[in-house]
């Protein structure tokens, strides 16, 4: 638990406050920018919430953190929500996103999203993207939805606990075969680096370079979960890949990017920076600026 004792000076005068043992993962600003937000090298509290609503938001920012660095005092931790996370994110005819909070170390506390759709029999078909850490509340929250059907794992970094999530609900994990060895129990592999459609709403894309086996997954022809090939930025604004965070190969990341200029994105879910929401037409505009920046870079195209 967060300790006042470690209280960073960063932080605004009020309750809520985050502590030197912050990890600098970005969970809490990336969940509530409204009171969270980087230095630098930890996150701090830049406004204290005000109001029923705003306090929800910070307690579950405190939720999700994964070194549980976010203190408050004890009457406000009592009102943490039982029912806050998945938090909803989106909702399409093929079915609705939420964002898993509660992330883990293991990942350093990369984003987990979740799909909510059925099979047209009525039958739950629920994906995940990316594990959280293992969470009791979480867990029933997710049943109550109706459970997991299927964990897709964008890329060896992201697996955390999806052994318990998978043991728990009796769902079948799938990660490419490139980055297998980080979750050897997976019931299925992707391979190569041909789009792979899963369902009619569900398009898998292998986009390696940040690692080998890296994928991204796109629902109903408009959410995209990126795993950790793109992220949305601010300074400048717009999408972002980053050769700083690229663990295998630049150029064939550069060259994955490429391949996603003709897709129709309307929202931008990564597995660590902001997510973002776009409007028709401007997914290509923002990636094709993005590539003239990434040639533009010292070292230029190789």
């Amino acid at each position: 638990m967060a300790r006042p004792e470690q209280r960073l000076a960063a932080n605004t005068p009020g309750p809520f406050y985050v502590d030197r043992t912050c990890i600098d993962c970005g969970t809490c600003w990336q969940f509530d920018p409204a009171h969270f937000a980087p230095t630098g090298r930890t996150s701090h509290v830049w406004a204290q919430p005000q109001g029923e609503g705003e306090t929800r938001a910070a307690l579950m920012a405190l939720q999700a953190c994964p070194v549980a660095a976010i203190g408050t005092s004890r009457e406000l931790l009592a009102r943490s929500p039982a029912d806050g996370f998945p938090a909803p994110v989106c909702s399409l005819p093929a079915g609705a996103v939420h964002y898993g909070g509660w992330a883990s170390r293991k990942s350093f506390g990369a984003s987990s999203w979740l799909i909510t759709r059925r099979h047209a029999d009525g039958r739950p078909n629920n994906v995940l993207i990316d594990s959280p850490r293992w969470s009791g509340a979480l867990a029933r929250r997710i049943g109550a939805l109706g459970g997991l059907q299927r964990i897709l794992l964008s890329h060896r970094d992201d697996v955390a606990d999806h052994d318990t999530w998978a043991r728990h609900f009796g769902a079948e994990r799938w990660i490419h075969t490139a980055d297998a060895d980080a979750a050897p129990e997976a019931e299925h592999r992707f391979e190569g680096t041909e789009a792979i459609t899963l369902d009619d709403d569900l398009l898998v894309l292998p986009v390696p370079g940040h690692t080998a086996g890296s994928v991204a997954v796109l629902f109903a022809g408009q959410v995209l979960f990126s795993g950790d090939h793109l992220w949305w930025g601010e300074d400048p604004p717009g999408v972002v890949a980053s050769r700083r965070y690229c663990w295998w190969d630049w150029w064939e990341q550069v060259r994955s990017v490429e391949r996603l200029l003709d897709l129709d994105v309307r929202w931008l879910l990564p597995g660590h920076g902001r997510w973002h929401r776009f409007a028709p037409g401007e997914w290509r505009r923002e990636l094709e600026a993005t590539l003239a920046r990434l040639v533009e870079e010292p070292g230029g195209e190789p």
